[in-house]
């Protein structure tokens, strides 16, 4: 074993205080892999049970996940402020009614001092693979700073961790500057710049206006139109932040407003659109409103940047100045396809080459792929690679966190778990699930929690029965070249239910849907509960 494995195991053995029973006593009760938004939203729920034999482990040097990571200019949350962050902690001092990205990172990082999380975490650890071990009820965690247990394995890397690169010809030859949006370079300086953008999601819509005015010359190449509606922003007065600060009433009740709005479109619109088309058509005047306001008397541009798919295919954004961008006489929208990218420029299938000094990926995530969710190799019960499981059989989760064969682990973004309003409420309904799993398994005295196949069964058919009624099966979403979906033509990410429901059915499903064992080769004696950081 080398030093920086030696010291690994050391740092936890000694903070997590764990009597050393034998081989089938693990390091940890329950290992959270992730620092983000959902590593911390479940390490709190444990803390505010009683709950402390955990560790956070992290492969980066600090939280935050994606609010981390993404740094590129302009930057900022797609829906209002009041609503995303944890309802336990909402913030009084956003400075923008949709804040930009600097903020919501030193949010977490609050949020991981406050609550003294930040003694349970190791950072610059990067996990490679876990395999559950059937004799002893634990799982082996393969890291990069060596091996490690756990009881119970909390998956909380996130989904949009994997930049994904385009499958275009020449990409690795480009001599002139190059990154991706997740892994912005500030040392690139654009001013004077030729640039070209590979994207128009919605990471491209809050980009694009904030470079143009810097560059020279600015090519933004799109493949498949965004449907973007206005953007009810504005700097928040000092008087109400005041308010906030004082009245949490008043807080909370701007959020429960704007929390009804925001779930009324990217929910309604989406999950029950057979029961509510007009509100989707509504939307969809509403987006085409915004780009010729934006855009005056430009039919041309109007035809380029007029989705083909229904609105709620693909998530929808906001913005006051995307299309405007347009306008600008040093700004191109070019839709012919890519033909290869060359180590000077770009050059398009009509044989035109664009010659370029900066090129920026914004083509998103790598997300429905084998290695992306989790990021790292989960094997189960008989061998069977989670991964693999998932490719050949559909994805699919009971309540969008637990897999029948995978016992003691839990995905806090699993197959459909994601809720359209706000990430942090799927974060604090996966949190009271696997909470409540862990405190049953104690009070039962078992080694083993799985959810019992048969209740998967019928919950996942249940779910693709409700999907049937979802806009992502109607209104033309096969020209959207959605990240929702997958190979098997299903849109595993969002669930089709309203946050009401999920956080309801996370405090109130019966524990009686899961099978609880106790390893015979594991040790009676709880070494856990007195565990301190």
């Amino acid at each position: 074993m080398s030093v920086a494995e030696d010291r690994f195991h050391e740092h936890f053995r000694r903070d997590q205080q764990v009597p050393r029973h034998g081989a089938a006593e693990p390091d940890h009760e329950i290992l959270i892999i992730g620092a983000g938004i959902a590593g911390m939203g479940a390490a709190i729920e444990l803390l505010s049970r009683g709950i402390t034999s955990f560790s956070i482990i992290e492969r980066a040097d600090d939280v935050g996940g994606t609010w981390r990571d993404n740094r590129y200019p302009g930057v900022a949350v797609d829906i209002t402020s009041f609503v995303y962050s944890f309802s336990f902690e909402q913030d009084p001092n956003w400075s923008r009614v949709f804040a930009p990205g600097d903020e919501l990172q030193n949010y977490a990082r609050r949020v991981a001092s406050k609550y003294g999380l930040y003694p349970y975490m190791r950072f610059g650890v990067s996990v490679e693979r876990a395999e559950f071990d059937e004799g002893n009820h634990l799982w082996r965690v393969t890291t990069d700073k060596g091996l490690v247990t756990a009881r119970h394995l909390v998956s909380a890397t996130g989904g949009l961790i994997s930049p994904k690169l385009p499958d275009i010809t020449g990409v690795e030859d480009f001599q002139g500057e190059r990154m991706h949006t997740a892994r912005w370079d500030h040392n690139v300086d654009l001013t004077g710049k030729r640039v070209a953008v590979i994207g128009t999601g919605a990471t491209a819509v809050q980009l694009i206006p904030e470079i143009a005015p810097q560059v020279a010359h600015l090519d933004v190449y799109q493949r498949t139109p965004i449907w973007v509606l206005k953007k009810p922003d504005a700097r928040l007065p000092g008087w109400l932040r005041t308010i906030f600060r004082w009245s949490g009433l008043a807080q909370r009740g701007v959020r429960a407003t704007t929390d009804a709005l925001t779930e009324a479109l990217m929910i309604i619109s989406a999950v029950y659109y057979n029961r509510m088309p007009w509100l989707v058509r509504w939307a969809e005047r509403a987006g085409v409103n915004n780009m010729r306001e934006q855009l005056p008397d430009n039919p041309e541009l109007w035809e380029k940047l007029t989705p083909r798919y229904g609105f709620g295919c693909k998530r929808p954004t906001f913005s006051n100045e995307y299309f405007a961008t347009f306008g600008q006489d040093h700004v191109d929208l070019v839709t012919t396809p890519i033909q290869r990218i060359t180590p000077k420029g770009i050059e398009t299938t009509d044989g035109t080459e664009r010659e370029i000094d900066v090129l920026i990926l914004a083509t998103g995530y790598k997300v429905f792929e084998k290695g992306n969710l989790p990021s790292y190799d989960v094997v189960g019960r008989n061998g069977i690679d989670l991964g693999e499981f998932w490719e050949e059989s559909r994805y699919q989760a009971y309540e969008g966190m637990t897999v029948p064969g995978y016992p003691n682990f839990y995905i806090m973004l699993g197959p459909y778990a994601l809720i359209g309003s706000s990430y942090f409420k799927m974060v604090e309904g996966n949190a009271i699930h696997l909470a409540r799993c862990i405190e049953a398994a104690r009070a039962r005295d078992a080694t083993s929690v799985e959810i019992r196949r048969d209740v998967h069964d019928r919950y996942f058919q249940n779910i693709q029965k409700r999907q049937r009624g979802t806009v992502f099966l109607n209104h033309s979403c096969g020209a959207s070249n959605s990240y929702y979906f997958d190979r098997h033509g299903d849109a595993p990410l969002l669930r089709p239910s309203t946050s009401f429901e999920m956080l309801w059915r996370a405090k109130h499903l019966p524990m009686k849907h899961y099978r609880f064992e106790h390893a015979a080769s594991a040790t009676r004696e709880d070494g856990y509960r007195a565990a301190q950081p």
